[in-house]
């Protein structure tokens, strides 16, 4: 049986990502990338379906104490165990790749002397299939199809049901390095990493990474963890940022609310975006954009709701029936169906995301530009039809409010870029009338007065967490008195313990077409801090996000959801959407958003002549200056 969502850290190598438990079990890897087939699925169902375990003899009943965390600044995982007898420590990481990827497993012994022992069950394919075994002087290999791995080591292993065993002891400085390798089974195995460099060049790379972070204020410590957790989840040869490391990660514990998330998420786009030119990320923020510019290239009609990390637009949905789920939460979904919905509100993604990009870079390309124009075209028409919305409902279409918001949205972009750069070509003036329109059309039957709320779709008495953006993408001041109302509604009626949910959920699946209830998202929750601290209800920020800081595991890392009733993670892990929430609420509640600017020109329809690239350009300068005197050894 897998442990809880919490009791996991990350480790990857920005092709692919492993979690490694408590317990010192790699129970979730994908190779050789993010969303190809997993050799070890235990997370998902049992020992059978593949794990890799090295901890002490004997198990819990041999553990006294369990300590772990990462170096500084880094992306390497330390795990100590006190036994009756002495200490040892794990030390896991994944090298960033030059073409294969490894993921190196090193025990040292740190007092006295500790009985170890190492399981390893490769399971290729999800956990179905069993590899041929063979070992010989340090070096097992286990073949199956196009897949093979290659495990280096320096103990003497052994097979035994069906898995590849060793028993050794470790005394106090001894050191036995463990080192994991994909590669085609048609090629010879590469030659074994020297796993003591391999360690600290990774180590040195994220933390001469996390350095260039420029944000200096309150929860530091929280800000950098979720932007290296952020660029764990970046495949580098794209720029694409997945959602998360995981698939059909439940969220509800038993239920059927699973979905795979090692995609990307157009939704994310602006969001994400403006976290990492907050941390004075911008070459991640310049590649993220770039793999939007690709991923959307081509038909705007065909526009996707995500992608695969390489631009792929086939994820085709279908069932592992043979792993039992997380926690018997099945079924086991691979690939995911909403891909082909219809969710307006991307398009507003899209526009905004390139129109807060261009202002980084302080110019405009006439290649996006001739994009956005045809993004525009087709929602001239398109916003007049109902959607699936932002949570991806898989019943009824409807008129959803977030979804015309950003429809909204995405024409506002259109129209104040006209403004910043005049040399572009555009209908300025028509598309200034359709977005009186649209904004008119939201007030009138997006908001309810009975409710006194701006709800979940057109005629709607039910509440929705999206309509939280409103004050966030600047369709209406936080100070609006409906906006206010709004952010109360949701405060009385669609909070649960503190935590904010996406809607009230139905067991007759009328809302969004599925049974059973879900966490609280933890994205929303963030919203809600924003609002409030926009508001001026800063106390009341501030106290929303400690409690939402304080869900984080002893790694610093947040899923999908929180259950408050259970008192549990739930949902796909780590999830870039939480850290990219949390990043940017923390900017907001310093008091010094270098983002502000731009936000009060959406938000208080100041001069839009101001251009925020000037300020952008002193991020960077100061993000330069501040990583030099890091590395100088001025600042910590």
């Amino acid at each position: 049986m897998s442990q809880h969502i919490e009791d996991y850290g990350i480790i990857g190598d920005l092709h692919t990502a492993a979690l490694v438990g408590l317990d010192g079990s790699v129970d979730w890897l994908c190779l050789p990338h993010f969303d190809s087939a997993s050799c070890f699925s235990r997370l998902l169902g049992d020992e059978s379906h593949g794990f890799w375990r090295l901890a002490p003899a004997g198990g819990k009943k041999a553990i006294l104490a369990t300590r772990r965390w990462y170096r500084p600044d880094s992306l390497v995982l330390e795990t100590e165990y006190d036994t009756a007898t002495g200490t040892v420590r794990i030390t896991d990481c994944m090298p960033v790749r030059d073409n294969l990827p490894h993921l190196v497993r090193t025990v040292e012994g740190v007092s006295g002397t500790v009985d170890m022992r190492m399981d390893l069950v490769v399971r290729f394919d999800y956990g179905e299939i069993v590899p041929w075994v063979t070992s010989h002087d340090g070096l097992t290999r286990l073949t199956a199809g196009p897949d093979s791995v290659a495990l280096w080591h320096h103990v003497q292993t052994r097979g035994k049901d069906m898995r590849t065993v060793a028993d050794f002891t470790v005394t106090e400085r001894e050191r036995y390095p463990f080192t994991l390798v994909w590669y085609p089974s048609h090629e010879d195995p590469p030659p074994p990493l020297d796993s003591y460099y391999a360690v600290h060049l990774t180590e040195a790379f994220w933390s001469e990474w996390a350095a260039q972070c420029t944000y200096e204020g309150p929860y530091r410590d929280a800000v950098v963890r979720s932007l290296i957790t952020l660029k764990a989840l970046t495949y580098e040869p794209t720029g694409g940022i997945v959602a998360a490391a995981t698939t059909s990660l439940p969220e509800a514990l038993g239920g059927n609310r699973n979905w795979d998330y090692r995609f990307c998420w157009l939704r994310d786009a602006t969001l994400t975006l403006e976290s990492l030119m907050r941390g004075g990320y911008f070459n991640e923020a310049m590649a993220w954009r770039d793999w939007l510019l690709r991923a959307v290239a081509g038909d705007v009609a065909d526009l996707q709701i995500m992608y695969g990390a390489a631009g792929e637009r086939r994820l085709d949905e279908w069932e592992a029936t043979w792993l039992p789920g997380y926690e018997k939460s099945s079924p086991v979904r691979i690939g995911n169906a909403a891909s082909q919905q219809y969710q307006l509100d991307v398009y507003g993604e899209v526009m905004s995301a390139l129109h807060s990009s261009a202002h980084a870079e302080g110019m405009h390309s006439e290649a996006a530009w001739g994009l956005q124009v045809e993004l525009i075209k087709f929602i001239e028409k398109g916003w007049l039809e109902p959607d699936d919305g932002i949570w991806e409902v898989r019943g009824p279409r409807r008129h959803f409010t977030h979804s015309k918001i950003m429809a909204w949205v995405a024409v506002d972009r259109a129209v104040r870029t006209l403004e910043d750069w005049p040399e572009l070509s555009g209908p300025r003036k028509e598309w200034g009338k359709l977005r009186d329109e649209i904004f008119t059309e939201v007030c009138e039957k997006g908001y309810n007065e009975k409710v006194g709320a701006f709800t979940q779709y057109y005629g709607s008495d039910e509440l929705d967490a999206s309509v939280l953006m409103i004050p966030l993408v600047g369709f209406l001041p936080a100070t609006d008195a409906r906006v206010v109302s709004t952010v109360e509604a949701i405060q009385r009626e669609l909070m649960d313990h503190g935590f904010v949910l996406r809607y009230r959920t139905k067991q007759d699946g009328a809302v969004d077409g599925l049974t059973g209830r879900e966490g609280a998202f933890l994205a929303c929750s963030f919203w809600l801090v924003d609002c409030l601290h926009m508001i001026g209800r800063e106390e009341e920020a501030v106290e929303i996000f400690e409690r939402l800081i304080a869900l984080r595991n002893d790694l610093g890392l947040l899923s999908e959801e929180y259950d408050p009733l259970a008192g549990r993670m739930v949902g796909n892990f780590p999830q870039a959407f939480s850290h990219v929430s949390l990043i940017n609420s923390a900017f907001r509640l310093s008091g010094s958003d270098p983002l502000a600017p731009m936000y009060a020109e959406k938000v208080l329809k100041l001069d839009r002549s101001s251009n925020i690239a000037s300020v952008l350009q002193r991020m960077k300068k100061v993000g330069r200056v501040t990583s030099a005197r890091r590395r100088a050894g001025a600042v910590r």
